[in-house]
């Protein structure tokens, strides 16, 4: 008995012990908060800025942009830091599983692609909302502060926030990834972001995309707006650092029904089931090595199921690895993968230069395979999936005002090359969620998508969680954006 209660001492004093960083944390940074511009301020200085598709890839006169130096973004991401290296993601006993290291993971001043020994750590994170809650959810936002901060705006008028802050406290937010590259703001979209996080700590979440990555950033564009807008103050190494602390995938749920939300697809070499079935609101785990062949010999009976030319592509092209970048040695599907449109379409398709694209049946066998024992992977919600020329999804998305969910059953091979005007697709403002679907969020229109496809709406989906998963539902909100 005396070791029971010297061990029950511990913990409670181990959990004291981290509810008071966080709450010195969260003092500390509300303090700082009088040092940011208020949110009108803000809103103000975006709304006169150039578009997107007026700047056509050059940066913005230096009188317009809101953030003169490097030195006014760092203020919001030091506070995003200290809720990262000392928030619920520093709790050891948030983690599933291997512990990551703090003398390298929590230590920002070290980055995996410039230091010898930095481990890159991808990792998954578990939300397990109340029921009746509202989840709010974006995609892509390619360097377009100015649609967000509509976005933003609309939400404010709703009584979803009050400036920056969520007003009721079953309310969340869920970025799915990809806020830079191809537009000429993504630094004032990063910093909108880092507002809304640090207003909202424990219910504004960013997931990671395929363009939060250096090796992306280089070559699409958004390195370039930080060198131009900078100069020699630019910190590199810390504005990469940034990414290493969003998961790849955050498991939103409540009760004890899920949605795997993320950038890109599946990620079969990855069981989310401990994590899911881990006690706690909030919890995550390292992604650790990827072990698609290892799916692949733990269930044959969905193998087997596959098409000749999808077995091919699995014997192949599955591999066994532990990241060591977003894209090293091979690409980590939840910031990658795709997905079939209709059914019928193979079950596992490859794009040499993006990766997999994932079918009916194995999107649902394996989210079936990665739910825990008490609590179920009932679909995706995620975007990425977008093109600036027409083609079968972006026609769907555009159609279906912004959200897309694949394999409907009023849609087929034989209307995959339809106009939109020949879709019978889910269009209206109140959807049904469906067991084992995936929706694709829409990419900001002031963005080389919008001039290439002609449309000037944003998309929002909130969704509106219930005891009973049949019950639960999205609620598609489109708002105009002025180019």
């Amino acid at each position: 008995m005396p070791r029971l209660r010297s061990v029950t001492a511990s913990f409670w004093t181990s959990a004291l012990w981290a509810g008071a960083a966080i709450f010195l944390v969260f003092t500390t940074q509300n303090a700082a908060l009088a040092a940011l511009p208020d949110y009108a301020a803000w809103k103000a200085a975006c709304d006169k800025l150039p578009a997107n598709r007026v700047l056509q890839g050059r940066v913005a006169p230096r009188n317009f942009l809101p953030l003169k130096s490097f030195a006014q973004f760092e203020e919001a991401l030091d506070q995003f830091f200290a809720l990262a290296t000392n928030g619920t993601l520093s709790v050891s006993s948030n983690w599933v599983g291997t512990i990551p290291p703090k003398e390298t993971f929590f230590n920002t001043q070290l980055v995996y692609h410039l230091d010898r020994g930095q481990p890159f750590l991808p990792f998954a994170q578990k939300l397990q909302v109340p029921e009746g809650s509202e989840v709010i959810f974006h995609g892509d936002l390619h360097g377009d502060v100015r649609s967000l901060m509509v976005a933003i705006d609309q939400l404010n008028h709703q009584g979803y926030l009050d400036g920056f802050k969520l007003v009721r406290t079953n309310n969340y937010m869920v970025f799915l990834g990809d806020y830079t590259d191809r537009g000429m703001y993504g630094i004032e979209v990063l910093y909108t972001l880092l507002r809304l996080k640090i207003a909202n700590p424990t219910h504004v979440y960013f997931a990671r995309g395929n363009h939060e990555d250096i090796s992306l950033i280089s070559r699409y564009g958004f390195l370039a707006e930080c060198e131009a807008k900078f100069g020699d103050s630019l910190n590199l190494r810390k504005l990469t650092r940034f990414y290493d602390f969003l998961p790849v995938v955050i498991y939103t749920g409540s009760g004890t029904n899920f949605l795997q939300c993320n950038h890109g697809g599946m990620e079969p070499g990855y069981n989310a089931a401990r994590l899911l079935d881990a006690p706690g609101a909030v919890r995550y785990q390292l992604l650790g090595e990827i072990s698609q062949k290892g799916f692949a010999r733990v269930h044959p009976e969905i193998v087997s199921r596959l098409d000749k030319e999808s077995a091919n592509h699995a014997s192949r092209l599955w591999m066994e690895f532990t990241p060591e970048s977003p894209t090293v040695p091979s690409l980590i599907g939840f910031m990658w993968n795709d997905f079939s449109l209709v059914r019928g379409q193979i079950q596992l398709g490859w794009d040499p230069g993006r990766g997999f694209i994932y079918g009916d049946m194995l999107t649902r066998s394996v989210l079936q395979a990665s739910s825990g024992k008490s609590n179920k992977l009932r679909g995706v919600f995620r975007a990425h999936q977008h093109s600036p020329m027409p083609n079968p999804m972006m026609t769907r998305l555009l159609e279906g005002k912004g959200v897309f969910r694949h394999w409907q059953a009023t849609d087929s091979l034989d209307a995959m090359d339809a106009v939109a005007s020949k879709l019978t697709i889910e269009r209206g403002p109140e959807r049904p969620l469906v067991d084992g679907a995936v929706w694709t969020f829409n990419v900001v229109c002031d963005s080389v998508y919008g001039s290439g496809l002609g449309f000037s709406f944003d998309t929002m989906g909130i969704l509106k969680t219930a005891p009973q998963f049949e019950d639960w539902r999205l609620k598609v909100v489109n708002s105009d954006v002025t180019h």
